[in-house]
């Protein structure tokens, strides 16, 4: 063997063992013949009859089990009947056998299924992957035999597959390379199908009978789930005790179908979904919410089998309030979200504190306020080292004050509400000082040196003048009459003569 060929082979090894885990406890629940048994396996292309290989319809226990089924199918049975372990009972022991027989059933019809499949091949080799199902496919041998053309307006195979079915099939049909079956190999054929259609038939038998005595032996878990489902699910576990021992997320996991058949896709499966899944409490609600109501009601169906097993609340009361309680969480789930509403702010924990107001109050923050010059102090420049104004490492900066480029002088202006005040009394000695009296001077008028005292006269020639003389008579005025520092004046009014 080459390197290659054990690389493959190791490959499928591993690829079976993650099936195996992936689905634990799969052979057991399988139904409408999903799974490929063992058997299948085998090639029957070589047997004569559908006799020779499934043995099943013809045994001495199926025929005792249907005969017994048909006897009690029109008797009525009363929960009081019921007395001791529910497994003493025999009708109860005819039960779990008919849900074993089921189960064989199932195994037979893949049997008869892979039969009609080689034997039909050589007809309409197609017809195998157009109709993936075992008993569509049976039906559909049936239908057809030897004659093609039965595809066109064939109102019974109208309700055995869809319209786009039928029009594939009868397409393929039209150039398929197979050829016509002998009379004995189309008797075989129809043998099988006739056989594999009976046993069907008496599968379903059996699922109403055991769902008619669901009512005694399990009320509780019927109402929650439905007579069927619980029918199912108890002839899965092994029976009423081992139902009742199972844990509920081994109990969701109950009926979980698997398809293995080589070439057909298995996208539309939902993994981890059993008969639960699927029943009609599920299925009523949206898809988003299907898994969760699983796990629920697969818990809720858990106790009611524990209760049901100890033959306790015959009457299905247990059975009613968790079904209630179901139906509550579902009407939860299901109600839309509560309007959020605008909630004010709540009151401060801390108390009002005292605040100082008023015009005084403004005026005094306003000249304890940052100058300026102080703000331009604080700024500091993105990306440049700032120069230590004291020669230190870690010392005080001038921030922008004086940088160029700042787009301001480096003198700020001066704020009205932060300047020095000055009194009254100093203003005028300011402005005394500044006034001047006598000569004027150039340096001091900032005048032209041109200017003179001596003025030219046509009378008398040369004259000596004053030329501030004028201009301090209005000085003194504006002084007098309209300088800061000016006061109201007290006029008396003189009586009349």
């Amino acid at each position: 063997m080459s390197l290659a060929d054990e690389l493959l082979a190791d490959l499928e090894e591993a690829g079976d063992e993650g099936e195996d885990d992936l689905y634990p406890g799969g052979e057991e629940g399988e139904s409408d013949g999903e799974d490929i048994p063992e058997e299948m396996e085998v090639d029957y292309s070589g047997a004569e009859s559908v006799t020779s290989i499934a043995k099943l319809r013809n045994s001495k226990q199926f025929s005792e089990i249907m005969d017994k089924i048909a006897v009690h199918v029109g008797k009525q049975r009363k929960n009081s009947e019921v007395s001791g372990p529910v497994e003493a009972d025999p009708e109860y022991r005819l039960i779990v056998a008919a849900n074993n027989l089921t189960v064989e059933i199932d195994n037979e019809l893949n049997i008869i299924h892979k039969f009609t499949r080689d034997k039909y091949s050589k007809r309409f080799p197609e017809l195998e992957s157009l109709v993936p199902n075992s008993l569509d496919y049976i039906r559909t041998v049936k239908e057809l035999g030897n004659n093609l053309d039965k595809c066109k307006n064939n109102e019974t195979l109208q309700q055995i597959l869809t319209n786009a079915t039928i029009m594939v099939v009868s397409v393929t049909a039209s150039t398929t390379q197979g050829s016509l079956l002998g009379e004995d190999e189309l008797k075989r054929l129809e043998e099988a199908c006739d056989m594999a259609l009976e046993l069907n038939q008496s599968k379903h038998r059996i699922y109403e009978y055991v769902e008619s005595r669901m009512s005694f032996i399990a009320p509780n878990l019927s109402i929650i789930v439905g007579a069927s489902t619980a029918a199912k699910i108890m002839g899965i576990a092994g029976g009423l005790t081992n139902l009742s021992k199972m844990p509920a997320c081994n109990l969701m996991l109950l009926g979980a179908q698997r398809k293995t058949l080589s070439g057909f896709s298995s996208t539309s499966l939902l993994p981890h979904t059993g008969f639960i899944y699927h029943c009609d409490v599920v299925q009523s609600l949206p898809p988003d919410l299907r898994r969760k109501a699983a796990r629920l009601v697969a818990a809720k169906c858990t106790l009611a089998a524990r209760v049901d097993s100890f033959h306790e609340s015959s009457d299905g009361k247990v059975g009613y309030d968790l079904k209630e309680e179901i139906e509550r969480k579902f009407d939860k789930w299901q109600e839309p979200p509560p309007v959020k509403q605008v909630k004010p702010l709540p009151a401060p924990l801390d108390g009002q504190r005292k605040k100082r107001g008023g015009r005084r109050y403004r005026k005094m923050k306003e000249r304890l306020g940052l100058t300026e010059i102080r703000k331009h102090a604080n700024r500091m420049t993105f990306a440049e080292i700032e120069d230590d104004a004291y020669q230190e490492d870690l010392g005080f900066s001038l921030g922008q004050l004086g940088k160029s480029g700042s787009g301001r002088v480096r003198q700020a202006q001066v704020n009205e509400a932060t300047k020095a005040r000055i009194s009254k009394s100093l203003q005028r000695t300011l402005q005394k000082q500044s006034m001047t009296y006598g000569g004027k001077s150039t340096v001091r008028d900032r005048s032209s040196g041109t200017s003179s005292s001596v003025a030219f006269t046509p009378l008398q020639g040369l004259e000596i003048v004053n030329p501030q003389a004028a201009e301090k008579k209005v000085a003194e005025a504006n002084q007098k009459y309209f300088s800061n520092m000016a006061e109201f004046l007290k006029v008396k009014k003189e009586g009349k003569m």
